[in-house]
């Protein structure tokens, strides 16, 4: 009964890393997200732009683009 506090320590530390953990991990998937958006974007701008000068664009072939 004694070393109650010691699990209670031991907890709240493992706790805190879990969540410092979370956090991190939800950081980098929005700057994933961020960066995929800007990714799609390029995407489209040089589908466009082949598109205009008359170049075939397919939509299922990305590498093509």
């Amino acid at each position: 009964m004694e070393h109650f506090g010691y699990l209670f320590a031991a907890y709240s530390i493992i706790f805190v890393v879990i969540f410092i953990y979370v956090v991190f991990i939800w950081r980098r998937q929005v700057a994933l997200d961020a960066e995929l958006g800007r990714l799609e974007a390029a995407l489209r701008a040089l589908a466009e732009k082949k598109a205009e000068n008359g170049a075939e664009v397919r939509e299922d072939s990305p590498a093509q683009l």
